[in-house]
């Protein structure tokens, strides 16, 4: 039977070929033919009207063909990056429990697939929730999902980049950032290096993004700049090019800061290079924190960083985080940021600003991309 044919067979009549005393080329063809409907989003709609053929593909991740468990979790992978779908794939109860059960074997070869469904269905906090949920329930601890991570090569068949994803996703909630600020544990401290981790992008933004959104928690911030953690070294030095800077200058930076060789290279991907300044400015958001800043010479790496930097929404964010290590203190009643309560007027206003500054750095972009158009334009505005 033929894929083609699968398109005239009803869900009831579907589901029969989707067990594991199937033939092996009938239910390989089955398979193929729902992961084809799972790249669509009308094919998401059938299946999420059949929530049956879900779980007959989650049993058939333990089918003995390769190629068919393949094609089961690609299916899941795809349904799980659908945000309409998350609801009924958390609430299968057999789903996330047998995911994290073959995430902790070292020898499962599926484990990368296992990472992506699981970072998609936490990408939002409903259902983030709804994953801690079943990981308390299953005696998953986030120590074990953190040394897991920290373990190179510790499933030989999998590099597990994605834990880095699931990891930045469960601190949304204050149970995971808790557990990572502990100062007892060194959690962060074990997390650090990784931002320089030159092998993935996906682990290394994973990190960074774990990182900002600890800093959304601001009595830690005294703790992550000390010493104890030194977090600052590790948030600047990707975004240190080789400029040659004064020796006042370079005194005052972190030492791993100080006389940059002239190969350096920052790091190449904007989104990250966003998410670190982002996090900087998080830190900036505390008296405390500002004041370390600035004691440490960050403007001088930002300076240089400005002058180098063409993506207009790092660019941005540079400016942002700029302007607080320049400019003057808020009054004393203002000190720390994320503590101030604007008035709802006041952030309606702020949101329309934003987004108007949105679209003119789209505008600015595209300008950018299409440089032969913005110059007819150009030209039509004077002759007017």
């Amino acid at each position: 039977m033929s894929a083609v044919m699968f398109s005239d067979v009803k869900a009831e009549e579907l589901l029969s070929f989707l067990t594991l005393d199937t033939r092996p080329d009938i239910k390989g063809q089955a398979t193929e033919y729902i992961l084809g409907l799972s790249g669509n989003r009308d094919g998401c709609r059938f299946l999420q009207t059949n929530s049956d053929l879900i779980k007959a593909l989650l049993t058939l991740t333990t089918d003995p063909s390769i190629a068919i468990v393949k094609d089961c979790y690609h299916t899941l992978i795809n349904l799980s990056a659908d945000e309409t779908m998350h609801q009924l794939l958390v609430k299968n109860h057999d789903l996330i429990p047998r995911l994290f059960k073959n995430l902790l074997d070292p020898e499962y070869m599926f484990a990368d697939r296992i990472c992506t469904i699981l970072t998609n269905l936490s990408r939002h906090m409903k259902t983030c929730k709804e994953v801690f949920k079943v990981m308390q329930e299953q005696n998953v601890g986030l120590a074990q999902i953190v040394d897991i991570f920290c373990t190179e090569g510790y499933n030989k068949q999998a590099s597990l980049h994605y834990l880095g994803p699931l990891l930045s996703n469960l601190t949304q909630l204050p149970e995971t950032r808790h557990f990572i600020l502990d100062k007892e544990r060194c959690v962060v401290q074990r997390l650090l290096p990784y931002t320089q981790y030159e092998a993935s992008t996906v682990r290394r933004g994973g990190v960074i993004g774990t990182l900002r959104n600890c800093c959304f928690d601001h009595a830690h911030h005294e703790w992550l700049l000390s010493d104890a953690v030194d977090i600052l070294p590790f948030l600047l030095l990707p975004l240190a090019g080789p400029e040659e800077l004064s020796e006042e200058e370079n005194e005052v930076l972190p030492l791993d800061l100080q006389y940059l060789p002239e190969d350096k290279i920052r790091e190449e991907d904007p989104d990250i290079r966003k998410m670190l300044i982002e996090t900087l400015i998080l830190l900036t958001a505390t008296k405390v924190g500002r004041q370390i800043l600035k004691n440490k010479n960050a403007y001088c790496i930002m300076r240089e960083f400005h002058n180098w930097e063409k993506e207009p929404q790092v660019i941005a964010a540079c400016e942002k985080l700029i302007q607080a290590l320049i400019g003057d203190e808020p009054e004393p009643s203002m000190e720390n940021l994320l503590e101030l309560e604007i008035p709802e007027d006041v952030e309606v206003k702020l949101k329309d600003m934003e987004a108007r500054e949105e679209e003119q750095l789209k505008k600015d972009e595209e300008d950018r991309l299409n440089p032969d158009q913005a110059q007819q334009c150009a030209g039509i505005i004077r002759m007017m």
